[in-house]
């Protein structure tokens, strides 16, 4: 195999979706010029029918992606008589043979080394798809020929067999399979974007969205789409859906819209209980949001999609509006009840103009995908971005998530706004904050109180938020519930933050989500939500109610006490004296409670594995829960590390705990023997 030294390592994964179009024309022109006036019949029809095939549902497929060796051997008719060029050699490379020579190179050369996906054979093609190269001035200069494969799913040729397998192991684990691209049964358009390429239909929660070839790249599309962000937009959903019950119709704004995926699915679940306004600043998103919205029967407001006019018998079971505008305008424009953040990278450049015009006890969902500056990799641009100090930390997941809500709460309190947080998700790709906006400096001092600095143990790494106050503390190691900076030389401890020291869930809130999800059929979500559940009441055991009950009617939600619109009618109707109380609203109650009775999940969490014992085996994690909770601590399991638990107890009491359910391995000599049976002495 051909390999060229390229200087760039990115250059094993060229891009091929400019020449998709083209590809099988010149393979066809090099074929019929080899074959010395001998019309190739066959390979045209091949070319004809992927062609045609693809451009409904999947990408137009190389020639060198075969399902049998007799379709590689299709390409080229070797019954004929004559010499035969090769469909995957340039003339250079391989010159033209008879048919029993040319039969033994496509089977020794190009499909004994192909790779398998999905019942697909990716052989090793020598054509010159990756000959020629763009020049730092913009000319094009040629290079030698280099062997390669053709990825079965995406438009990407790369030249090693193992880069192939590793590449195609990395659309598994993405969900991006040949049958994802596939749409539903229902969807019957057969139309073509304005560039050539085929779009490919993909169906998520009842809702079909068109995709360009390349929407996994942002750099080289304007219609983003990423299949990892399903449980982000399931959370934004049924969050949504909960603030829904409470008060409609609502008006909501998906800020980045892209594909449109997001605000379709809450304009089709959710009907007439929202508005939804999908915005997007890129011409082309607003295009294909249009066309998304044709696809999913729902009717765009204030514009027509051309060939409507004469109507195709199908009434609209929803209506969204597509505007074209920057994000930052449009929140500064309107009022919203519900607005949804998700640009690429960080946030931090619109929170200002999201809680502008943000109405009373409205939510805002923030998702931040930096994860280079949160996850501490750019400590310089973290404290660009989010004015924080912080480093590396065994708890670096719940660290990022309370920068963020910090970055929240003071874009709120700059517009005279506090906060509630109801949810908080941090996993590998994103970090999503759900808060409920409360009006009112009152509420923004409230908020602002609650951003404090962190001290942090280099060596054990016990923390602990500094107490609140404006003096000067004489010695901040004190505060540390460790002994290291005493035991140990020089200094021990770093201060990080500020960061947001108060709660990052909220129990009612994160039991209504729950209920959504059930009746929305999001299986995939469900126990997400109940390790929430368990993790904001800090507890190993919760009960989960999967229907709506009467006692979903009041939910305390962080001193809120919330009356859901459908239970407002059986709620009137209790009281005895048949008159309604002063100061409530139908429809919509909010009313503050003491949230003395309200008990605090603890801040951060310990790593089982990292605080361990070297050369003991430690306990199982449901048992070590068991036996802290026995022993008289709060613990629960925690979203953020699988092997992390969050509890009350300091690290030495969680070490201590640890270490006496833990046992010794066994040793050699303790080794139960095998007893040898059938041996003759």
């Amino acid at each position: 195999m051909a390999e060229h030294q390229e200087g760039d390592a990115g250059q094993l994964h060229q891009e091929d979706a400019d020449k998709k179009g083209r590809g099988g024309s010149e393979m066809m022109e090099g074929t019929s010029e080899a074959g010395a006036g001998k019309t190739d019949t066959s390979v045209a029809d091949e070319a004809v029918v992927v062609k045609s095939a693809t451009a409904v549902t999947s990408p137009e497929r190389h020639v060198s992606i075969q399902t049998s060796l007799k379709g590689l051997e299709m390409l080229v008719d070797l019954n004929g008589a004559g010499r035969k060029s090769c469909p995957l050699c340039p003339e250079e490379k391989f010159k033209a043979c008879y048919s029993h020579k040319l039969q033994r190179h496509l089977q020794n050369l190009h499909w004994k080394v192909y790779v398998e996906f999905e019942g697909q054979k990716m052989c090793i093609c020598h054509l010159p798809c990756r000959q020629l190269r763009s020049s730092l001035s913009g000319d094009q200069a040629g290079g030698r020929l280099v062997a390669h494969y053709h990825c079965a799913v995406c438009a990407v040729t790369i030249a090693r067999k193992t880069d192939m397998v590793s590449h195609l192991k990395r659309h598994v684990n993405k969900g991006e399979t040949e049958a994802s691209f596939s749409g539903g049964a229902d969807v019957t358009s057969e139309e073509q974007l304005p560039a050539g390429q085929a779009f490919q239909i993909m169906k998520e929660l009842g809702t079909n969205v068109q995709l360009m070839p390349n929407h996994t790249t942002p750099q080289k599309t304007d219609t983003f789409f990423n299949r990892k962000m399903k449980a982000n937009r399931q959370l934004v959903f049924c969050s949504l859906a909960v603030l829904a019950e409470e008060r409609n119709p609502l008006e909501c704004l998906d800020a980045f819209g892209a594909t449109g995926i997001m605000g379709l699915q809450w304009a089709k679940h959710l009907r007439g209980s929202v508005k939804v306004t999908i915005n997007d600043i890129n011409e082309s998103c607003v295009k294909m949001i249009k066309e998304n919205c044709h696809l999913n029967h729902v009717r765009v407001e204030g514009g027509k999609r051309p060939g409507d006019a004469q109507g195709d018998g199908d009434t609209p079971i929803a209506a969204v509006e597509v505007v074209k505008m920057d994000a930052n305008v449009i929140m500064h424009l309107r009022p919203f009840d519900y607005i949804h953040l998700d640009p690429f990278g960080t946030a931090v450049n619109y929170l200002d103009a999201a809680f502008r015009n943000v109405r009373h006890s409205g939510i805002v969902s923030v998702t931040s995908t930096d994860t280079g500056s949160l996850y501490c990799k750019n400590v310089n641009v973290t404290v660009r971005h989010y004015s924080c100090q912080i480093v590396r930390t065994e708890y670096y997941k719940e660290l990022a998530a309370r920068m963020v809500l910090a970055s929240v709460a003071r874009a709120a309190g700059r517009c005279n706004k506090g906060i509630e947080v109801l949810l908080c998700v941090a996993v590998e790709h994103f970090v999503l904050v759900v808060v409920r906006v409360l009006r009112g400096p009152t509420q923004a001092d409230e908020s602002a109180k609650k951003l404090r600095q962190l001290v942090h143990c280099q060596w054990c790494e016990e923390r602990v938020f500094l107490r609140p106050g404006s003096m000067v503390e004489e010695s901040l190691y004190k505060q540390l519930p460790c002994r290291c900076h005493g035991s140990m030389p020089g200094k021990t401890a770093v201060v990080l933050g500020p960061l947001w020291s108060g709660p990052l869930f909220n129990t009612g809130f994160l039991r209504r989500m729950l209920v959504a999800a059930v009746q929305h059929s999001m299986e995939d979500l469900q126990p997400l939500l109940k390790t929430l559940i368990c993790e904001a009441d800090c507890t190993t055991f919760k009960s989960f109610t999967s229907t709506n009950s009467p006692g979903l009617a009041n939910q305390v939600e962080c001193g809120v006490l919330i009356k859901t619109l459908q239970k407002v009618d059986e709620a009137d109707s209790s009281d005895h004296a048949g008159k309604r109380k002063s100061g409530e609203e139908g429809g919509n109650v909010l009313k503050r409670l003491k949230p003395e009775t309200l008990l605090e999940h603890p801040a951060f969490y310990y790593s089982v594995h990292r605080h361990s014992m070297r050369g003991m085996n430690m306990p199982k994690l449901n048992k070590f829960l068991q036996s802290a909770n026995e022993a008289g601590f709060r613990v629960s399991r925690t979203h953020f590390d699988p092997t992390g638990v969050r509890t009350d107890a300091t690290l030495e009491q969680f070490k201590a705990v640890l270490t006496k359910y833990s046992v010794a391995p066994a040793s050699a000599s303790h080794a139960p023997i095998k007893e040898e049976t059938g041996r003759v002495d």
